[in-house]
This record gives structure tokens, sequence and C-alpha cells, in this order.
């Protein structure tokens, strides 16, 4: 028999190797992987499940509507690279991970004023706001549950990488500056989405090797794995937003010209010294409302040397964070890692 095939009568079945819509390589893995995130999905509604039904109503609200689970499954997996995974831990520190990033979509939603998110109506739009910001605090209070299960240690990291989302979203919010004290443009979005983004998957990430025993060189090399994915992550997501039609990346393209977000592709875009770079900083001044302004915006990203500049970017990223994985115990784990890392940049074609 085939080791690639299950044979039933004449009827062959091929191994599911995937997890979340990626690829991982090993299909003994992946059905572990999918069992153990079965356990994160049932923790996570039966922790927010658990208070007063209007609260619980709103908190599991963008839980039902779906998600990639992406750093539950960062944890999962990097704990499988350590001698002695503890899979209750594991398990619980993905929970934290995963609540942790609702909260923030529910006040990151607030904020931009969002009338959607995961496809469903967002919590502020369907309820309001005070309550969308009520149900965010609700997850961090269940997350600070969770980690006082886990340990001071526990604790001090959430803590930490806290402090860093909110330092993200005020650096966000203030901007680059002007003047003496100006940060060049790239230079202060990397930090920003660092700060929003990779440093909750590094968290991820790291608890994924305190929770299976890794060494601490292992553990530094394991953040810094997570730091490169999550700065990956969403650069792909800034590619993404110009460069796809609607229905192959499953977003409406120029969400971010919309919202008057600056994204790396721009910030290139607009820096490179050309006619189109100029008519760019004109119509990027503000956030776009005319749908014949967006479209035009669209084509010159498109077409300017900021793509370019922003995939080579993204490259670098991965390669930092495959770099880290040549020094990380080999085996299925580790080339699952390797797949969805490349999944990031295939997602931009």
């Amino acid at each position: 028999m085939s080791s690639d095939s299950v044979t039933t009568g004449t009827a062959a079945t091929t191994p599911d190797h995937t997890v979340a819509g990626v690829d991982l390589g090993d299909a003994a893995l992946a059905a572990d992987l999918r069992s153990t995130l079965d356990e994160v999905e049932k923790l996570l509604v039966s922790r927010l499940a658990s208070g007063e039904d209007f609260l619980s109503e709103v908190a599991l609200h963008l839980v039902t509507a779906g998600g990639k689970r992406f750093r539950p499954l960062m944890t999962l997996l990097t704990g499988q690279l350590g001698p002695e995974p503890d899979r209750e831990r594991l398990v619980k520190a993905a929970v934290v991970c995963e609540m942790i990033h609702l909260a923030t979509l529910y006040h990151d939603d607030v904020m931009d004023e969002a009338a959607m998110r995961r496809g469903v109506e967002s919590a502020n739009s369907r309820w309001d706001n005070s309550t969308a910001i009520l149900a965010g605090d609700f997850l961090f209070a269940h997350a600070s549950m969770l980690l006082a299960d886990l340990g001071p240690a526990a604790v001090q990291l959430i803590a930490q990488t806290f402090a860093e989302l909110v330092t993200g979203q005020m650096r966000e919010t203030v901007g680059p500056g002007t003047g003496e004290q100006a940060t060049d443009a790239a230079e202060h979005y990397l930090r920003v989405i660092w700060e929003k983004t990779g440093s909750l998957i590094a968290a991820a990430a790291q608890f994924g090797g305190e929770y299976s025993a890794a060494d601490a060189e292992q553990i530094e090399r394991l953040r810094r794995l997570g730091d490169a994915v999550g700065i990956a992550f969403q650069i792909a997501d800034d590619i993404i937003d110009i460069a796809s039609p609607a229905d192959d990346s499953g977003k409406t393209p120029g969400t971010d010209l919309r919202e008057g977000v600056h994204t790396l592709p721009m910030i290139y875009a607009m820096e490179d010294g050309s006619a189109d770079s100029a008519r760019l900083r004109e119509l990027l001044a503000q956030p776009l409302t005319d749908d014949a302004e967006v479209a035009e915006a669209l084509d010159l990203l498109r077409a300017s040397e900021g793509m370019r500049r922003a995939r080579i970017a993204l490259e670098q990223y991965v390669d930092d964070a495959m770099a880290e994985l040549d020094a990380l115990p080999a085996g299925p784990a580790n080339e699952a890692l390797r797949r969805l890392v490349r999944f990031t940049v295939d997602r931009v074609g």
C-alpha cells in the first residue's frame, strides 16, 4: 500500500495534510493539530459562554464568525518542536492568544468605525461602541484568568505584549511626526505592525517553546520567528489589499485607501520621485471616498516601484523566519512551520 493513500475497496483516499487551509505536509501531524485546535475552540467558547447571556452573546460574536486561528496554530506548532509538549498548557496558552487577538479586534473596530468584520456586521455596528469595548474587556478578563493558571511568567509575557499592542496603536494614531522629531515613514510603519501584529504572534510562538521544555536559546529563536512571521503576514495583507481582485482576496481591494491607512507599498510608492508618485501623494493626502479615485490609486500602486520594494521586504522577513527554523529541531513540525511561512507569501500571488 502506498504511504500516500489508504485504499477501501476500489476507492483511494488521500490523507488530509491541511489545517486552517494550509498544507502542512504531514497527515499525522495535521490530524493531531486539528484535534488540538478542536480543544482550543471548545475551551474558548466554554469560557466566553460562562458569563451573563447579554455579555456572552457579544463576546462570542466574532468567535462564531470564524477566523484563521493563526495564533493558536503558531503556539501548537512551535510546541511540537520541544522535547516534552504539555498539551494542556499549550491549549490554554493558545486560547489566551486568541482571546487577546479577538479583544483587540473589538477595540480596533470601534476606533476605525468599522461596519464589517470577518464577513459579519461588526459588534460596534450591530450593538454600539460601548458594548463592543466592554466585550473586548470581557475577553481580556477571561484571558487573564487563564493566564493565572499558567503562572507568573505567562502573566508577565502577556502584560509585556499587551503594552506593545497599546504602544503600536498609539504610535499609529500619533503618526511619524514632523521636523526634527520625524521618523522615517517606512521605519515607523514597520515598527507599528511589529507592535500591533508581530508582538502577539511572537508571544504565541514563545509559549510553544515554554510549554514544550525547549531550552532558552530555542525559545528566543521561536520568539524571533514569531516576530518575522507577524511582520511578513501584515505586509502580505498590505500587498493583497492592493494587488488582488475582491473575489481572490476575500476582501474589497482598496480598503486601506478608503480608511486613510498608508501601508508599506504606498509609502514606498510615494517616495520614488516619479510623476505617478506625485499624483499618489495628492490622492493619498486624505481617505478616499470616491470609487473612481480609489480605482486610479490602485492602478498607480499596482504599477509602482513601491509594490516591488514591498515584495522584496516581505521576502526578507520570510528569509529571517527560515533562518530561525534552520537552527531549530528538524522534523514534521519544522517542515510544517516552513510551509506556513511560505503560505504567507504565496497568498500575494
